[in-house]
């Protein structure tokens, strides 16, 4: 009985031995030697893994750029400007310089004005219900309402407003990763550029709809009046499939479409309230009383000379 147990033992551990000989032999032949710049350049990177670079992860992501020659392409919307300059500096290599970029909702769509004509019993996600039918509203364009794009971003710079019920995102917090517009079925999320006070004009509306159909379904929704169009100095509103589109490279920021919208679809983000002018009275000058007996003395006067 001693001597099987020994026997088992000593069998085990030979077989061991070889096993880790013939382990070491073959992790030696088929050796893949890794640049050691992936790794310095994946501790550059913010760790975020959010994929917005269009890689699945930061180690993906260091691979691309240590092993292409040209970078200009390349961009982390996390790390921004900053760190893809520390990068070019690590490798020697030229970067282009990108404006900020932020999420916006181009939709409003509130429950106040769009109201609800169905009720959906099923899972509540905007994934399902946009396979399964157009949504609880009559607009079959906007938002779904279920918090999708909340629940992928990964920065807590989404939320769902309880009175509107559409997303609403914290610019502060936004990274412009574009996990939010991958995640929207609907596409109504869009990334636009970022100026240094956040100042942004855009369509509030996705309703491709015809004016009568969409004003019935949403009461701000774009009707295609071209009114904007036609009063954009600098040709920055396009009109596609009776729906207004501002272009934001070539768009200055004047807000001359804003007020002329009838539907109100213009949204203008952080811009400072309108001046009113104030219109000062003028005050009536009030001319001194002439006595009557001062002009009778003076006629009186004048007939006896």
């Amino acid at each position: 009985m001693t001597d099987s147990v020994l026997y088992s033992v000593l069998l085990l551990a030979s077989l061991g031995i070889i096993a880790a000989i013939v382990l070491y032999i073959v992790s030696k032949k088929f050796y893949v030697y890794e640049n050691p710049l992936i790794g310095e350049i994946e501790d550059i990177l913010p760790a975020s893994n959010c994929a917005g670079c269009g890689s699945p992860g930061c180690k993906s992501f260091a691979e691309k750029l240590v092993n292409s020659e040209d970078i200009s392409d390349l961009f982390c919307p996390v790390g921004g400007n900053d760190v893809m300059k520390l990068v070019a500096e690590k490798l020697g290599k030229e970067v282009t310089v990108k404006d900020p970029m932020v999420a916006v909702v181009r939709c409003q769509g509130s429950c106040d004005v769009r109201p609800k004509t169905t009720e959906f019993q099923g899972p509540r996600t905007c994934a399902i219900s946009a396979m399964i039918y157009s949504g609880e509203t009559d607009c079959e364009y906007g938002c779904l309402g279920d918090g999708d794009c909340v629940k992928v971003c990964q920065f807590n710079a989404m939320f769902m407003d309880e009175k509107t019920g559409l997303p609403v995102i914290i610019t502060d917090k936004c990274t412009s990763c574009g996990a939010c517009v991958e995640e929207c079925p609907r596409d109504i999320i869009e990334m636009r550029p970022k100026n240094k006070k956040d100042l942004k004009i855009f369509v509030g509306c996705l309703n491709e709809d015809k004016g009568g159909i969409a004003k019935k379904a949403c009461a701000v929704a774009c009707i295609g009046c071209s009114k904007c169009e036609d009063i954009c100095p600098k040709d920055a509103i396009i009109m596609e499939n009776t729906l207004a589109y501002i272009d934001p490279v070539k768009c200055t920021l004047c807000r001359k479409c804003v007020p002329i919208c009838p539907t109100n679809s213009i949204i203008e983000t952080n811009f400072p309230p309108p001046k009113v002018k104030k219109v000062v009275e003028k005050k009536e000058v009030k001319k001194p009383a002439v006595k009557k007996e001062v002009i009778v003395e003076s006629v009186n006067s004048e007939m006896n000379a």
